[in-house]
């Protein structure tokens, strides 16, 4: 063990005690450690500066194309929450094309949570064409929360995909309406997975 991970717990937490604090000296350690080699450390700083409104657009950015997905998954979650204004979703929607399956799909979460428009094409490509059904999961899901009517097609289609994509494609179906919605809807009612069935059950009974 080196003295960098000597000294990481300390400096972890000195992190969380910062998330409490106002002071000007507890913003700057918190801004040095997105910078820190340890990415359990830039996490944790990235999680405590987005909760305190201490980063800016470039921060913001450096910690989407962080060389560590867990870092760039963190920065997801935070904007899905609504951090960091409507200057970097252009910088979420390219990391829809990221190498690691579970940034895509906090990427695609975090589109749909700010109902992002711009993202719409992008995401039917995720739904339709992804490796990972998560991946796909996750597009479907967004498409619905945007409820644009470009991407219907695309949650319609869904029902032919695995199990938990048909799942939420019926609940992504609930923000459309109109023959094709019900048509739709009718086929789900019949599938062979008795979970996308109760979800037609439950959607209806809304």
């Amino acid at each position: 063990m080196d003295r960098d991970d000597d000294t990481l717990p300390e400096r972890l937490t000195e992190l969380v005690r910062a998330g409490f604090a106002t002071d000007e000296a507890s913003a700057r350690l918190v801004l040095a450690s997105l910078r820190a080699s340890a990415a359990r450390e830039r996490v944790l700083a990235l999680r405590v500066a987005a909760g305190r409104d201490l980063l800016d657009a470039p921060a913001w950015r450096r910690g989407l194309d962080d060389e560590d997905p867990t870092v760039r998954r963190e920065a997801l979650v935070a904007i899905a929450d609504g951090g960091g204004g409507d200057v970097v979703l252009d910088a979420v929607l390219q990391r829809l094309d990221d190498s690691d399956p579970l940034v895509v799909e906090g990427a695609a979460f975090a589109l749909g949570e700010r109902r992002y428009e711009a993202a719409l094409d992008r995401l039917i490509d995720v739904a339709a064409h992804h490796d990972d059904p998560r991946c796909r999961e996750a597009a479907v899901v967004a498409l619905g929360a945007i409820g644009d009517e470009r991407g219907l097609a695309a949650v319609i289609d869904a029902l032919e995909d695995k199990p938990p994509v048909r799942r939420r494609a019926v609940v992504a179906l609930a923000n459309f309406e109109g023959p094709e919605v019900d048509d739709a809807l009718a086929r789900a009612r019949e599938d062979h997975d008795w979970q996308v069935r109760s979800a037609v059950d439950r959607l209806e009974a809304d």
